[in-house]
């Protein structure tokens, strides 16, 4: 499958808000959209964190921003588990 393009991926992330907005999601897609958008840019800062931590040195400046993104990536997750409950 071919990743979408800047202005595929713009419109489908316009239209699942819109759908949020509206309640009308019934299979949850746009919600998906929307969570894994928001996902994959801090997966993205952590893949950054932890080439620069593996390749270029192993500083506890480096060290710490690659436990920052882990952190990061798992603050999102933990609220919204709370959030359901």
């Amino acid at each position: 499958m071919n990743k979408p393009t800047e202005i595929e991926l713009k419109t489908a992330l316009v239209a699942a808000t819109t759908m949020e907005e509206h309640n009308k999601d019934p299979f949850y897609i746009a919600k998906t959209l929307l969570n894994h958008d928001y996902r994959l840019k801090h997966f993205e800062e952590l893949l950054k964190a932890a080439d620069l931590y593996i390749n270029h040195g192993h500083t506890d400046r480096e060290h710490m921003a690659l436990v920052q993104c882990i952190e990061k990536l798992n603050e999102p997750e933990n609220h919204k588990q709370d959030d359901d409950t």
